[in-house]
């Protein structure tokens, strides 16, 4: 699946630059779960937006089924985009005019989908959400964790491989913070897809398998199933 290698991103702030990552080395591999957690300005956004193939690297390779996202056509790297990769926003980013089907429908138009096959995956997609009663519902009409739904359904059709969620729950109550989650860990699960999940949550985090904390830019591991312990921050 996913393999980095010394990846640092920095940006210009005035005449300063800034490091937004730092020499981060992460593998991920076929049907992971794993969690980023941090405070907000330390990186993880960063990074999530470069395992998206949203943003570039300055330097190192992020490479995906062994290709580098890094040093892809920027035809390349949406193809990627719009058939592997499901993207979760925590504002929702829903079109207000466009019913939760439209809403859903609208991820599959650039990949040239006919009419009736969008309307059909745009269905199911919402059923597997637990929003088939909706499908003609604007945002206005819905709570804030039905529109969070909505935006899984609308990752979820396109029938990607990697599911990458940044802060999905951080505009909900607590109880309907939790749904979603759940609701993430049983399509993952379903689906067999890889999930890699953003968050400032502590108790959210150490739900997954693999936790690992960004702090100023560097990523250390936490917590790592696949060695059945708990990783130091050494």
């Amino acid at each position: 699946m996913y393999t980095l290698s010394g990846v640092g991103k920095t940006f210009r702030k005035g005449d300063a630059t800034v490091a937004a990552l730092q020499d981060v080395d992460l593998t991920i591999e076929d049907g992971d779960w794993l969690t980023i957690q941090g405070r907000t300005g330390h990186g993880k956004s960063t990074l999530l937006n470069i395992l998206a193939g949203l943003d570039r690297p300055t330097t190192g390779t992020v490479e995906l089924d062994g290709r580098d996202l890094a040093t892809m056509r920027e035809r390349e790297l949406t193809e990627v985009r719009a058939t592997s990769i499901g993207f979760v926003f925590q504002s929702f980013n829903l079109i207000p005019t466009l019913s939760a089907a439209e809403n859903v429908e609208a991820a599959l138009v650039p990949l040239g989908v006919p009419t009736a096959e969008r309307r059909t995956r745009a269905a199911e997609a919402l059923a597997s959400v637990g929003l088939g009663g909706r499908v003609q519902h604007l945002p206005s009409e819905m709570s804030g964790g039905q529109q969070q739904r909505v935006g899984i359904a609308r990752a979820l059709v396109k029938r990607p491989r990697v599911l990458l969620a940044d802060e999905p729950s951080g505009n909900l109550d607590e109880d309907t913070r939790d749904e979603i989650i759940q609701l993430l860990s049983t399509l993952r699960e379903e689906r067999n897809l890889t999930l890699v999940l953003v968050t400032h949550d502590t108790t959210l985090a150490y739900r997954a398998p693999r936790v690992a904390v960004m702090r100023n830019g560097r990523l250390m591991m936490r917590r790592d199933s696949r060695t059945d312990k708990a990783v130091s921050d050494s």
